[in-house]
């Protein structure tokens, strides 16, 4: 009996010796302090360690355990938790603080979803006057890319929206982020994966569209069958990525103060008229003289330069114009000028084409006291006399499976409540296999989340370019009914947004209606709520005599005009003809009265079809009708 209790004694000691988590562990990037879990769903955890250790988690009063693969990986999961915090998530020996549950969301897409609140957002100065909020946090996946799947992101960090990270973040997800934490009281984690440009078949498996035909197979093929050389391609242009990254950051401070002084020579500099003409490339210099008889109350007016400049006045850096910003009305302190000849000197870097062009007309010009002297004319310019060639880096980003391998099949592991998109700009050429593409990508995701249908939520086009009255052929308009056919997808939802963009600039301001529209949808499609999330949708159309009549959905208290005293919009044209503007007015609380024009007896009929169309119908929470195109007989 005495050996038996001896044994017995022994067998618990090394069960508790056993028993100890004190195994090491490594964890992704998305497990760090300030960290968002997702409240009321399994939550996932994985990582590293050493084959066949033990690994224990407990979060919130939650535990599990488990014993490391042989691969050396390990995955597991906490039963769901309600929405909380601040936690300490406990991993082995590792403690990561600052936790809160929540939702979760991904904002992915190109550059209307990567802006920065900081870039002359509407709106986003008062954000920063009511100075963030702590439940509400965001991690930024650095653009990377790769030929291969890679198991964890390059880099990032969780970071608290206040006065200060917020200015960094995506407008749109911001917005959207604020109501979410508003409206459901519980904190906010958002996962920044999106590049500007970038096409929707980047962020999609190639292994997926190399099966499927369209104008995106021979790529993707040609990446699955030579990943190797593929992979050696991608390391010297990341490198050359690198490389200019560093030249263009910043200038050498000597040189520039050399060559923004009045004493520098540019004699053999060439000549440009701006802004009629721009042949600049890489890291361009341009100089100009003017002469001033008195030295106050000067101003700069210069607010169009593409992507990023430094401004240097008669050797001084006067402003520094970084990328999605413009450059302000710059009043010139009096100790920075000269009576007489003052050199004003720029140098731009354009690293989305490598073509930085400078100026527009009539928005070039010194201000003193009311007086206009115009900055256009002739300027002395240099692409590689004073800095060498920028070396050469391609877009391989944009291929098939390139961004996917990279920013998003990293996270898949990572659970999440749902998807906000903006993407679309960059597939608009190649319109008709839009629909194909992005119903796959959405797939894509969903499959490897497996969390099954979760909610995407995306946003349709904005209006852009030159203002057309009848635009039948706009890839714009194609691309927004692709969109708009990706809802027979479950669970999605299509914020339009054809009221609030800008036609002279691709990136509309306006993000704070973006987010929210976004938000209206995620309450209906991600919590269930019956509420009004859209515009005017077409529900049906009918002819009575020389009358067709459009009844609509989606009205909430009736159709309204936001503008005028009739509905724009609206082209028709008879089988195979010419489209014409049609006028159109409201009938009653969902009705849209069209007289047909005489000679038309069949036809289509299509609404806010063109780049930038001219529309007014709205419903009463001023959401705007979706566009479309109809036939009728």
């Amino acid at each position: 009996m005495k050996n038996t209790w001896k044994l017995l004694a022994l067998f618990i000691l090394f069960s508790c010796e056993f028993s100890k988590f004190d195994s090491p562990v490594t964890m992704p990037k998305l497990f760090t302090d300030g960290m968002v879990l997702q409240r009321e769903k399994a939550i996932s955890f994985w990582g590293k360690g050493i084959p066949g250790e033990k690994v224990r988690i407990s979060l919130a009063g939650a535990v599990t355990s488990g014993t490391v693969d042989a691969d050396s990986s390990w995955i597991m999961k906490l039963p769901q938790l309600p929405a909380g915090g601040p936690y300490v998530l406990e991993v082995n020996q590792q403690k990561i603080n600052d936790v809160y549950i929540g939702d979760v969301w991904v904002a992915g897409g190109q550059s209307n979803m990567e802006w920065k609140l900081k870039s002359q957002v509407i709106g986003a100065e008062q954000e920063f006057l009511e100075g963030g909020n702590p439940k509400i946090r965001f991690f930024k996946i650095p653009n990377s890319y790769s030929a291969v799947k890679l198991e964890d992101v390059v880099g990032g960090e969780w970071k608290v929206a206040d006065s200060v990270n917020m200015k960094d973040f995506s407008a749109v997800a911001w917005f959207f982020a604020k109501r979410n934490n508003q409206e459901k009281k519980v904190p906010v984690g958002i996962i920044e994966s999106n590049w500007g440009g970038t096409p929707v078949e980047g962020w999609t498996d190639a292994e997926i569209l190399a099966q499927m035909e369209g104008s995106f197979k021979a790529q993707a093929t040609d990446v699955i069958e030579n990943n190797e050389s593929w992979d050696a391609k991608l390391k010297e242009n990341e490198s050359n990525r690198l490389m200019r990254d560093s030249m263009v950051s910043k200038p050498d401070s000597l040189l520039a103060l050399q060559v923004a002084a009045i004493s520098y020579d540019d004699s053999n500099w060439r000549r440009v008229n701006l802004p009629q003409g721009n042949p600049l490339q890489h890291i361009a210099w341009v100089r100009k003289k003017f002469t001033l008889t008195t030295l106050d109350n000067v101003s700069l007016h210069l607010p169009n330069i593409e992507q990023m400049a430094y401004v240097y006045l008669n050797g001084k850096l006067l402003h520094y114009k970084d990328w999605g910003t413009t450059v302000p009305e710059m009043e010139i302190p009096a100790e920075m000028l000269i009576k007489g000849t003052n050199i004003l000197t720029v140098r731009a870097i354009n690293t989305w084409n490598n073509q930085p062009s400078i100026g527009k007309s009539d928005e070039m010009y010194l201000l003193q006291s009311g007086k206009k002297t115009s900055l256009e004319g002739t300027w002395a310019y240099s692409n590689s006399t004073v800095e060498p060639h920028l070396p050469k880096v391609e877009w391989h980003n944009w291929m098939p499976g390139m961004m996917y391998n990279a920013m998003i099949v990293p996270i898949t592991n990572y659970t999440i409540k749902g998807a906000i998109w903006y993407q679309g700009e960059s597939n608009a050429g190649r319109h008709e296999e839009y629909k194909t593409l992005f119903s796959t990508m959405i797939t894509n995701w969903r499959t490897d989340w497996g969390l099954g249908d979760f909610p995407f939520l995306f946003v349709q086009l904005a209006n852009f370019m030159e203002r057309k009255e009848v635009q039948p052929e706009s890839d714009w308009a194609f691309l927004r009914e692709a969109q708009k056919q990706t809802l027979e997808l479950p669970k999605t939802g299509m914020a339009t947004i054809i009221d609030i963009g800008e036609a002279d600039d691709i990136h509309p301001k306006n993000k704070k209606d973006v987010g929210e529209r976004l938000w209206l949808l995620a309450r209906n499609v991600a919590f269930g709520e019956k509420i009004l999330t859209s515009g005017p949708k077409l529900d049906s159309l009918s002819r009575q005599g020389n009358e067709l009549i459009l009844r609509f959905n989606s009205v909430g208290e009736g159709l309204k005009l936001k503008e005028g005293n009739e509905v724009k919009g609206f082209i028709i044209a008879k089988e195979n003809g010419i489209f014409r503007q049609v006028s159109a007015s409201i009938e009653g609380k969902e009705k849209v009265k069209i007289l047909l024009p005489s000679g038309i007896e069949a036809g289509e009929l299509r609404y806010a079809w063109a780049d930038n169309p001219e529309v007014n119908l709205v419903n009463n929470l001023d959401l705007p009708a979706e566009p479309f195109r109809v036939k009728f007989e």
